[in-house]
């Protein structure tokens, strides 16, 4: 089969894709089999990228974080109560609701651990945690005696108990599921906890019914929505469309639409929902909105689910406009800030980065106010080689008919390591080629991938590499050399700002091409000089390492 090659290897978010590996090259480097890798998948410890891949991203964070730590091995190539049949699970529940109320509680955990992690993948379910539920839904001071309260995806109703908790009127409770078990738990926890028989617990689709607008508006809409449900996309666009979503069509940014359309004038939103939400491309438009409005908090809740290596995060809003000198309290490691809101609203992407503290707020704020460009539309970008079995083509010594090729690792900032790695030089042996004109650029910028630092290296001697880096090549007309834009973006400062907006560990194209870029202060040198630079941008580096405006 004739490998492809392709410049632009760009998903249709217009991101360059992550690197991958196959299901088994990842079985040979964990020592498992390649069923082992596929139980690892359905259980979110990897991530699936395209048929018989995962991304290298996942295998790696894997590896370091846990393998070998939780005995995975040993259950790895189990079921995983992947045989699950829901429709005789939910028989076999409504039938223990009905015949035993006192137990509901119980009968609602033991409903969540029986669920299958292939059916909780699929349907993008997991259960919120009760410290969790008790910390997002706090409403100190308020008046809700007549206030209304729903959950659109009540599961088996822990927001429900805690807003009964809270004081509001179990008439006054709504709450919508698709599983008609956690419906029913829901309905007995209130009649347990108030006596009153609630029919306004209901299984329902809430998007369904939120754009048949078969529903009044609530004062109060606190939910853990899907994450990433399995639908398909032209019923995703349509939702998308119809809710004024724009290119935020994951589930849990539909929920986020469609609960704003039920929440009445001044109603307060509390979502919890995943890390991505508040830093990747994807959600923008919905973060837009969520700016546009009246945000209280952002919280950082770590790894709340097991099996799932994403942040939780919160966000708690009403639904009002939005005062930029109104402050947010943000939440994160046991550290609060207080932020105004328009530090969120000049941040590239509308990126919510609630862990960046008030004084480096208001730096990145004085930073981006200074004219600057960026490499949007001015550079081109390729992949290294995917060889599609590592294995079987990369060498640890020099052979005949065999080229020296780089991966991220040996990528040090400024600097380059001896090349370890030699490949045969037809280049249509591999699964993935960039066109020869990028590796043999005469001068081009190679980066790590798989890294939370930016670490560029300037090559002019026409290498190859490995797809665990990336290449960068600024257009002529670029005004700062590639040289030294290989410098700035390797500088402590710049590794600053990326850390301070998009606090991730792999670094995306689309985040190198927010980076602001004052090549005023660049144009016509020959190396970079940090602290001239920062002095023109009237600022100063802290003993800390971080910056601040010059005082």
């Amino acid at each position: 089969m004739t490998k492809v090659e392709n410049l632009e290897q760009r998903n249709l978010f217009g991101e360059i894709e992550p690197p991958t590996i196959a299901i088994e090259e990842s079985a040979s480097r964990l020592g498992v089999s390649t069923a082992t890798i596929r139980n690892w998948i359905k259980t979110k410890y990897l991530e699936q990228a395209g048929k018989g891949r995962v991304t290298l991203e996942s295998l790696e964070q894997f590896k370091s974080e846990f393998s070998g730590k939780e005995k995975l091995t040993q259950r790895a190539n189990k079921s995983l109560k992947d045989s699950h049949d829901h429709d005789k699970t939910v028989s076999k529940f409504l039938d223990k609701i009905t015949s035993s109320i006192s137990s509901s509680d119980k009968i609602g955990i033991e409903y969540e651990a029986s669920l299958s992690d292939s059916y909780r993948n699929k349907e993008g379910i997991y259960y919120t945690p009760d410290e969790v539920v008790r910390d997002l839904l706090a409403v100190p001071g308020d008046d809700i005696q007549d206030d209304s309260f729903c959950d659109p995806c009540c599961g088996s109703g822990n927001f429900v108990v805690r807003a009964i908790e809270l004081g509001f009127k179990p008439e006054n409770i709504y709450g919508y599921d698709i599983d008609p078990v956690a419906v029913e738990i829901t309905k007995t926890r209130i009649y347990k906890a108030t006596g009153y028989k609630s029919q306004n617990i209901k299984v329902a689709n809430f998007l369904d019914i939120s754009l048949r607008k078969e529903i009044s508006s609530f004062d109060y809409i606190y939910t853990n929505p899907p994450w990433g449900k399995k639908i398909g996309k032209e019923t995703r666009d349509s939702i998308g469309l119809r809710l004024g979503a724009g290119a935020s069509i994951d589930t849990c940014s539909l929920f986020f639409f469609a609960c704003l359309q039920c929440l009445s004038e001044n109603g307060r939103l509390g979502l919890l929902l995943p890390e991505s939400f508040f830093n990747i491309a994807t959600f923008e438009d919905a973060r837009i909105k969520a700016i546009q409005l009246s945000i209280e908090r952002l919280i950082d809740y770590g790894k709340a689910f097991k099996g799932l290596v994403t942040n939780a995060q919160g966000i708690v809003l009403r639904k009002t406009a939005s005062d930029p000198l109104s402050s947010i309290s943000c939440e994160a490691k046991s550290i609060s800030y207080t932020r105004f809101s328009d530090s969120f609203s000049c941040n590239p992407k509308s990126i919510l980065n609630l862990y960046c503290n008030d004084e480096d707020a208001l730096t990145l704020q004085h930073l981006l106010s200074v004219p600057y460009i960026t490499l949007k539309n001015h550079a081109s970008w390729g992949l290294g080689i995917v060889t599609g079995n590592n294995k079987k083509f990369v060498k640890s010594s020099h052979k005949s008919g065999y080229i020296p090729v780089y991966k991220g690792a040996d990528i040090l900032k400024g600097k380059l390591k001896d090349a370890t790695s030699f490949i045969p030089s037809d280049m249509s042996l591999y699964q993935q080629v960039a066109p020869l004109t990028i590796y043999e650029a005469k001068e081009k910028l190679i980066y790590k991938f798989i890294s939370s630092k930016l670490c560029f290296f300037y090559d002019d001697k026409q290498r190859f590499v490995l797809n665990s880096a990336n290449i960068l090549i600024p257009d002529k007309s670029f005004p700062v050399s590639t040289k030294v834009l290989g410098e700035l973006l390797s500088s402590d400062f710049m590794n600053w700002f990326f850390s301070s907006i998009f606090n991730t560990h792999k670094i995306l194209r689309g985040d190198l091409e927010s980076l602001p870029i004052h090549s005023q202060f660049l144009k016509g040198e020959s190396s970079f000089d940090e602290a001239r630079y920062i002095e023109q941008l009237n600022m100063e580096k802290k003993v800390n390492g971080t910056y601040r405006i010059k005082r």
